[in-house]
């Protein structure tokens, strides 16, 4: 029902059929659909009624630029920003002011596209990913600054890193990933001494990970991925759970496990 729930979509990344199979995208065996990003202002308003289509729905509360950055596009970054602030980021402003949507922003995997546009257009939200996390929480220290000051809220996405914090027992499991890909060396060592500081505290690793990004002010809301009732239902017994503060302190106390 209308306003039993806050619905977000994204926009400027569309999806075209495809033959093609197997791992693509960083998913193992992705739906038959390709990627083409467009932030041009007509691909924005085509793909915002899009979602309302598939959604069925007459509105969304949310709607945010997906992707924007030299992450994800490379050389082919500077075209696409300048498409979105000259084209595609009006169209977002026009459906904001006209009450179409209540709040639009960016859904990005890379703090330094945050602060650009920043420093060039108005947002209300930041949905940041991978990039607040127990193993990735430096890069992101300016930035809530930089929002705070503005006005911006921020929603934390991939708070267990594609894998490697969302179960126990990290030294021995298989099958780990962290930003996509099998972690090195480095990035495993780190994932056990935060897991073993945590298991001092009585608190499991996924449990500290999904409170964690809650502890920062400017964050309003932090999103793990899930499949099924199983994963939902841990997940609020996830953010339930009590967590020592001496747990934050100790974690806070040790800069080495979570520089990336």
């Amino acid at each position: 029902p209308r306003g039993a729930a806050i619905i977000s979509t994204k926009v400027g990344r569309l999806l075209v059929p495809t033959d093609a199979t197997g791992e693509r995208h960083g998913f193992v065996d992705a739906d038959p659909f390709e990627p083409v990003f467009d932030y041009s202002a007509d691909a924005i308003r085509r793909s915002h009624e899009a979602s309302l289509r598939c959604l069925r729905r007459d509105r969304v509360e949310i709607l945010l630029a997906h992707d924007l950055g030299r992450m994800t596009h490379g050389d082919e970054h500077p075209a696409h920003l300048r498409t979105f602030l000259e084209s595609g980021y009006g169209a977002m402003r026009a459906l904001r002011d006209s009450g179409a949507v209540d709040a639009i922003g960016i859904g990005v995997n890379e703090v330094a596209i945050c602060e650009e546009l920043l420093d060039r257009v108005d947002l209300d939200l930041i949905l940041l990913a991978g990039r607040h996390t127990l193993l990735d929480r430096t890069s992101a220290t300016a930035l809530f600054e930089t929002c705070e000051k503005r006005g911006v809220r921020v929603i934390i996405g991939g708070p267990y890193n594609s894998g490697i914090l969302a179960r126990g027992g990290v030294s021995a499991a298989t099958g780990l990933h962290y930003d996509y890909r099998p972690p090195n060396p480095d990035t495993l060592a780190r994932a056990i001494r935060i897991e073993a500081i945590c298991a001092r505290f009585g608190v499991s690793l996924p449990t500290a990970a999904l409170q964690f990004p809650l502890h920062q002010k400017q964050v309003a809301a932090v999103i793990p991925g899930m499949v099924g009732a199983d994963q939902i239902a841990a997940s609020i017994a996830r953010l339930a759970a009590p967590v020592p503060d001496g747990l934050w302190a100790a974690l806070d106390e040790e800069e080495s496990i979570f520089v990336p």
